[in-house]
């Protein structure tokens, strides 16, 4: 079992978790909303705003799997771009509530990780990183032939939410700042999940997992299990997000099932910091701000965030949040 990273002695020589790093576990979520609070009002659009929250979610998804269980997939486009097709489809073609095809969406990524990960959890290392490459690809190609579903290379289009209305109140989703506020409500309840979860028995399983894997099967956790369940909570989360962005874009483009999203996700996991709380969404907002700066100056602005890139895995392996908390555990 792996222990807080910043620990003191007890009186029986065993290292228990710090008060700091316990207060700091149990404000964790209250900061990071109050972070994403003002986010829209510091940034230069609400339309940047917006994509910090959806892709912060997914690298939170993401983060849950890789960060904490320490496996390293290359196929998370899938449930994302599936969350988002699904959802457009209830919407555009069965004219479902938002709110039923949202759930929709999340359960369609959910029954595609359990089939991805009952597979992709029978190989370690390398071999799991291009299976889930290959079983998500197989779901993009299958959305581009399935053109009379997805629009095909056209993508997803003919949908459109206007107006939220959920237990009697009526929201403006079209006004950039309530729609916003209304994702931030969404995410703000995903990222009290995803804490609940790691500070939970099964948290300190998967990160058990993740320190030594060998040894979490020594002290008889199923280790297979605890995989595959982190998989599909993972795929849930990215799906969540996905079905937030159809919605917000009213529209679901091919490239959202690409293995290029898939990259996307892990840079801005790696950017933020792996294995930390905040860092997915300080991922996303570092990546998506050098992609609005870095696009005006050139249209090869992939090469200056791509060194970029390996600078921070060179010399900044922890990431931007990773080594922040990092160096305040240390003072």
């Amino acid at each position: 079992m792996t222990v807080a990273q910043n620990t003191t002695p007890a009186s029986d020589g065993t290292a228990r978790p710090s008060i700091q790093t316990s207060n700091f576990s149990r404000w964790r979520v209250p900061l990071s909303i109050l972070a994403l609070c003002v986010l829209p009002w510091i940034l230069p659009s609400q339309a940047l705003a917006v994509n910090v929250l959806i892709y912060g979610l997914v690298a939170v998804g993401y983060n849950l799997l890789f960060g904490y269980t320490g496996l390293l997939s290359f196929g998370h486009a899938a449930f994302f771009g599936v969350g988002a097709y699904v959802t457009g489809i209830a919407i555009g073609a069965f004219g479902m509530h938002w709110f039923v095809a949202m759930v929709t969406g999340v359960l369609a990524a959910g029954v595609l990780a359990i089939v991805m990960g009952a597979l992709a959890i029978r190989t370690r290392g390398i071999y799991f990183s291009m299976v889930t490459l290959a079983l998500s690809q197989l779901v993009y190609y299958t959305a581009l032939q399935a053109s009379s579903w997805t629009g095909g290379e056209n993508g997803l289009r003919g949908f459109t939410v206007s107006t939220l209305n959920f237990a009697g109140l009526s929201v403006d989703f079209l006004n950039p700042i309530t729609k916003y506020y209304a994702i931030m409500v969404v995410v703000a309840l995903a990222l009290w999940f995803v804490s609940r979860v790691l500070n939970s028995p099964f948290g300190a399983v998967i990160e058990a997992i993740r320190e030594n894997e060998t040894r979490a099967r020594a002290c008889g956790y199923n280790v297979e299990r605890a995989k595959l369940l982190s998989f599909v909570l993972s795929g849930l989360l990215c799906g969540l997000a996905g079905t937030l962005s159809a919605m917000h874009l009213s529209i679901v483009p091919l490239d959202s099932l690409h293995y290029h999203t898939s990259g996307l996700i892990v840079m801005m996991t790696l950017l933020g910091g792996a294995g930390s709380f905040f860092g997915p969404f300080v991922g996303a907002l570092a990546f998506l701000s050098m992609e609005d700066i870095f696009s005006l100056w050139t249209s090869h602005w992939q090469i200056i965030v791509g060194i970029i890139f390996i600078l921070f895995v060179l010399y900044l392996p922890k990431g931007i949040w990773g080594t922040f908390v990092s160096w305040r555990a240390g003072r």
